[in-house]
């Protein structure tokens, strides 16, 4: 199971908002490459990047900041927000990151997630965010008009390579992991499952870490509460590594 630290990219700084508010979000780090080190230096094996001026803007302004972010650390970089084409993509794969989380454009414009999908195989994942089991899209503003359960077939038959799974009701509030529909969803999904809202302390992740041996949960996606200290992260993955043991 891994713990993915979440940094979260507007203005030139690192962030979060709350409920995926644009003009709800606080300040953790003037200094994003400052950050994303940070959590390197923590123990982290991944680093969940968030293009927010993507996301909001359906383009980028962050190319050259996740570059930078990209050449100072080892471990490899997942990144989403505002990705919606081929150029797009091939962008952020050039500035050095592993792989790639796909939002809108994989439910409004099935027929080019498909070909990013065989363009860039095993690197596409998708982000299904939802409210309620509805998904939204474009920044988590509108309704895409789909459950999960009906768009997941598709997907997978796409060649998506992973899911993230948003509870936006519950992102940046602290207030725990939906962990019914998680549970649902790593044992329905036949690509690996990381789960994203409402991570808030080790109780959390000794909740999921279950599904990580008996589904297919891959990790949990963590913002503000690795910034906040409600959530150690040195500690939880000696939790997770003693668990192997």
């Amino acid at each position: 199971m891994i713990i993915f630290p979440a940094v979260d990219l507007q203005g030139g700084k690192a962030v979060r908002l709350h409920r995926g508010l644009a003009d709800q979000s606080t300040v953790y780090n003037d200094d994003p490459v400052a950050a994303a080190i940070h959590w390197q230096m923590q123990g982290a094996e991944w680093l969940h990047l968030i293009d927010l001026d993507g996301a909001f803007q359906g383009k980028s302004v962050n190319a050259k900041l996740v570059a930078e972010i990209s050449e100072a650390l080892e471990i490899p970089i997942e990144l989403g927000g505002g990705v919606r084409d081929e150029d797009a993509a091939r962008m952020w794969f050039d500035a050095g990151v592993e792989r790639l989380i796909i939002g809108t454009m994989a439910l409004e414009n099935p027929k080019e997630y498909a070909l990013l999908c065989k363009l860039f195989p095993g690197k596409i994942g998708v982000s299904l965010d939802a409210v309620d089991g509805r998904l939204k899209t474009r920044g988590w503003v509108a309704d895409a008009g789909l459950t999960i359960d009906e768009v997941l077939p598709r997907l997978v038959d796409d060649g998506t390579a992973f899911i993230i799974y948003t509870d936006i009701a519950r992102d940046g509030t602290q207030c725990g992991v939906n962990l019914p529909m998680l549970t649902h969803l790593a044992k329905v999904s036949p690509v690996p499952v990381v789960a994203a809202g409402g991570v808030a302390t080790l109780d959390d992740i000794k909740a999921l870490y279950p599904l990580s041996v008996e589904a297919n949960l891959q990790g949990a996606i963590s913002g503000r509460a690795i910034y906040e200290g409600t959530l150690d992260l040195p500690e939880a993955m000696a939790w997770i590594n003693a668990q192997k043991a």
